[in-house]
């Protein structure tokens, strides 16, 4: 038996059969909420990011034009823009907190030094947001650069050389905090 594909299930959504979300969520929630944790570095946020996706998704699903490949591409794409609304809505309310007496200290991410690993996710979390996001979806989530371009509204060669200068900042930062 052949498997249904990803955009038959959305298709489906699309055409009020929400149902067929659930497939959709089985193949994708532990994935989503690895790239918000990865991001964010925060368990429970990220959780709360992946329920938001998938309403999001549901929300939404009047806007999907199914292609090959176009959902993986279409998730991603909700999933980037949630975090882009969640940091500046953390800008906004830092700013606001600055305003009303309140320290504005950011707090640099917890140094783990018993794994290798661990140093160098300890080093993705001091990239900036563009570089850590490029990392995570090209290293981490295993998207092709032609995927992560169109996410990203990119071309390829973009993509390609901010992995690269993302890679070489990463290694710039780990190799400084484990000397």
């Amino acid at each position: 038996m052949q498997e249904i594909s990803d955009e038959t299930y959305m298709e489906r959504v699309k055409n009020g059969q929400l149902a067929n979300m659930a497939p959709l969520f089985e193949r994708y929630h532990v994935r989503m909420y690895n790239f918000f944790l990865q991001l964010t570095h925060d368990k429970a946020l990220s959780q709360e990011l992946s329920q938001e996706l998938f309403y999001r998704v549901l929300r939404h699903r009047s806007g999907y034009r199914p292609a090959p490949g176009s959902f993986k591409k279409w998730i991603y794409t909700i999933a980037r823009n949630l975090h882009i609304d969640y940091r500046r809505e953390q800008v906004r309310v830092r700013s606001d907190s600055v305003g009303e007496g309140h320290e504005n200290i950011a707090v640099p991410p917890e140094r783990y030094t018993e794994t290798d690993y661990s140093r160098l996710d300890g080093a993705l979390q001091e990239l900036d947001i563009e570089q850590r996001e490029v990392l995570v979806m090209s290293r981490y989530q295993g998207l092709k650069y032609e995927e992560i371009a169109v996410i990203l509204g990119l071309s390829v060669n973009a993509v390609k050389v901010r992995v690269h200068r993302s890679i070489l900042a990463l290694r710039k930062v780990y190799f400084k905090n484990n000397q």
